[in-house]
């Protein structure tokens, strides 16, 4: 599987374990861990041995969404750097979704933004019932932009909208009441259960699997294609905002934000965002 400076893989019997490995950070997205995430991905899907992934988090944490080290140097970057920036995340979660292996994710606690799109782009979710899930980014004045082109499929636009555009957090119990999860597991059986589940895929065809999979992505692929795209674009734009800018800084100084949209009254409506 080659060696990652921020995963850790273990294959057995078929299965690779995919184990997010920053559990100081709580496995936040870094540029390398993207990358290495896609690469192993990537390769697994390629291998032969390999028939079923499983996805985890080492440590309290699932994924805890961008990394705030990487967050704070995003000002200083011009739009092409941006866009190259965006299109990792892209990459990463189009290269889970077309994985042509079967795909679960064994959600041991928080999964946020981005990290919230790892955990439920998988083909199963399990989660544990204290596991915290949410879309946070208008909290910090950036949009959803990447991750809203697979949830309104999932979930429908509704409850999109209340997702991304409140950035609440959710438990698992209630991700799972709106299709996102997959299982409600107790944290001491959430590893069993997720092998279990992997044991039993093993014993069904893999060229069948494989091609229910290329079936279900090529269904999607012309509005997902088109919808990626316009993701970039937006999360790019929005990257250069000022609000986005002040949120940083806020989120950075764990103090309230103070919105230059709102003081200029650039946007119309109530811009209150929901609370946790």
């Amino acid at each position: 599987m080659g060696h990652y400076s921020t995963l850790h893989t273990h294959m057995d019997g078929g299965v690779l374990t995919l184990t997010m490995n920053r559990p100081e950070k709580r496995n936040a997205l870094s540029p390398v861990m993207m990358d290495e995430l896609t690469r192993a991905l990537t390769a697994a899907g390629n291998d032969p041995v390999c028939e079923v992934i499983l996805l985890t988090g080492a440590g309290e944490a699932f994924c805890a969404g961008l990394d705030l080290e990487h967050l704070e140097t995003l000002g200083a970057k011009t739009p092409e750097e941006h866009r190259l920036d965006t299109e990792r995340i892209a990459r990463l979660l189009r290269t889970l979704y077309d994985t042509p292996k079967p795909t679960i994710a064994a959600v041991n606690g928080a999964a946020i933004a981005g990290g919230m799109g790892l955990a439920t782009i998988c083909d199963f979710t399990l989660a544990i019932p204290e596991a915290k899930f949410g879309y946070t980014e208008v909290k910090i004045g950036f949009v959803p932009a990447i991750v809203s082109a697979f949830l309104r499929g999932q979930i429908g636009d509704k409850h999109a909208r209340d997702l991304l555009l409140t950035g609440r957090l959710i438990k698992a119990p209630e991700a799972f009441d709106l299709g996102l999860v997959t299982r409600v597991v107790p944290e001491a059986e959430l590893m069993q259960e997720a092998r279990g589940l992997a044991k039993k895929l093993l014993g069904n065809s893999p060229a069948a699997m494989q091609a229910t999979k290329r079936l279900l992505s090529e269904q999607s692929d012309h509005h997902l294609d088109e919808e990626i795209e316009a993701s970039i674009t937006a999360n790019v734009e929005a990257r250069t905002t000022e609000d986005f800018k002040e949120g940083v800084r806020a989120f950075l100084e764990k103090r309230k934000p103070e919105w230059p949209s709102k003081k200029q009254g650039a946007s119309s409506g109530d811009q209150r965002s929901g609370s946790h």
